[in-house]
């Protein structure tokens, strides 16, 4: 687990009390999630269908495109509110430009619709407040004794910082396939054929067996139509992007354009989410608190929602630095990192010094988040809060097997207050 938190930039823990070990996601109803939705209101006639939809065991693009298939529109007409991770039980919004009854008709194993209504506005990605979390954690590595005593003292320490370190989790780069950085990598710099191939060929253990061997040809002979034919159905985004290079050969711009919007933007932000990873784990070898302001650092205050304003970096100096660590410690205020872009702002002192240096080791210039070729994926880039706060968090130990429950903040990934409360 350390190893692949690595390949991520995640290094180091905020508490210092050992975990308890264990495993997490053996099921996929050990991991439950619901989102906390902002979705618009019921409006009678409007063109709109908002559906809550509760699924198990499925990946929210996949299930777009299964959707799209059996309702026959255009994978566009369908948004969302956040992506989540396959391997859960997840409720979530989704917003189809389809009638009501359409929507309810739709039939796919292990998708339930809840509810259904129409509307007059169209959900966008991020239209929501957060999400609510019911995890079980099995094969605790301690007795449920010491499981409790670890547990509490975690908790405790995470109160006293107002939250956990707020990594991007795995899932944001592929649990299995942790590549979406790569391929980002490689779009912002101009790099299109070497992103396709991060995509497609590029094989790494633990994957399907079938994709694995397909990918490792592909790597080797360079030859998209017979991995076209390899490809198993499943890895349908990958077909979908080889078919198009067989027909259109050596038009790397055009297959990646051919997975779906959201995927692409996946790969720029998941560069981002890379680097913002980096920034943090330095900021905390140094032992430089990411709960505590500093001179020289950019903190975002709240927003309407109660949730951290990201448009407004507010720079922090000897001149505001009580009043502004007064705010942080009383959850009014959080100190933020940089999720770099071409326009994105950069902090002062010791935490600007860490930036300058990740941005240095890798060869990057704000312009290079312009994408001309894909115009749509540019990114002018933002901030993000270093702790992400927790609510309600209670937990229970039986035997073997911890579960917890609490709610978060959208955006603020559980895997990383897991990781805190496990250590591997």
């Amino acid at each position: 687990m350390a190893q692949a938190e690595e390949v991520v930039g995640i290094c180091g823990y905020a508490t210092s009390t050992p975990g308890s070990g264990g495993t997490i996601k053996a099921e996929p109803e050990d991991f439950v999630v619901e989102e906390i939705s902002s979705a618009p209101p019921t409006v009678t006639g409007g063109p709109f269908t908002v559906a809550r939809i509760r699924t198990t065991n499925w990946e929210t693009n996949r299930l777009v495109r299964e959707m799209s298939r059996r309702l026959a529109v255009s994978r566009k007409r369908i948004s969302f509110a956040g992506t989540k991770d396959k391997r859960a039980v997840t409720t979530q919004t989704f917003c189809f430009e389809v009638p009501e009854e359409r929507v309810r008709s739709l039939r796919i194993a292990d998708v339930e619709i809840l509810d259904a209504y129409p509307t007059d506005k169209k959900l966008e990605l991020g239209d929501l407040l957060g999400n609510r979390f019911r995890i079980v954690i099995r094969d605790l590595a301690v007795p449920p004794h010491d499981a409790e005593a670890t547990l509490a003292a975690i908790q405790a320490q995470i109160q006293v910082l107002g939250g956990f370190p707020n990594f991007f989790g795995l899932q944001r780069f592929g649990s299995i396939r942790p590549i979406t950085h790569i391929v980002g990598r490689h779009i912002v710099r101009g790099e299109f054929k070497e992103a396709v191939d991060a995509y497609v060929a590029n094989p790494i253990a633990g994957e399907d067996a079938e994709a694995y061997e397909a990918r490792m040809d592909l790597a080797a002979t360079g030859d998209y139509g017979e991995a076209l034919r390899a490809m198993p159905d499943v890895m349908s985004f990958e077909k979908a992007l080889l078919n198009y290079l067989v027909r259109r050969p050596g038009d790397y711009v055009g297959a990646l354009q051919e997975l779906p919007f959201n995927l692409q933007m996946m790969f720029v932000h998941g560069y981002q989410s890379y680097l913002f990873n980096r920034v943090l784990s330095e900021r905390m070898r140094r032992g430089l608190p990411p709960n505590e302001p500093l001179d020289g650092d950019l903190v975002l205050p709240l927003d309407k929602q109660g949730l951290p304003d990201r448009d407004r970096a507010l720079p922090v100096d000897a001149g505001n630095l009580e009043k502004v660590r007064r705010q942080v410690h009383d959850g009014k205020a959080f100190v933020s990192g940089p999720l770099f872009g071409s326009e994105s702002p950069t902090a002062a002192g010791s935490m600007g010094e860490i930036e300058r240096m990740v941005v240095a080791a890798e060869g990057l210039r704000p312009e290079d988040f312009v994408i001309p070729r894909i115009p749509r994926l540019s990114s002018r880039g933002t901030r993000r809060e270093l702790v992400a706060p927790v609510r309600d968090l209670r937990w229970v130990v039986e035997g073997t097997t911890a579960r917890l429950d609490f709610e978060l903040q959208k955006g603020c990934y559980a895997t990383s207050l897991l990781r805190e409360f496990m250590k591997g």
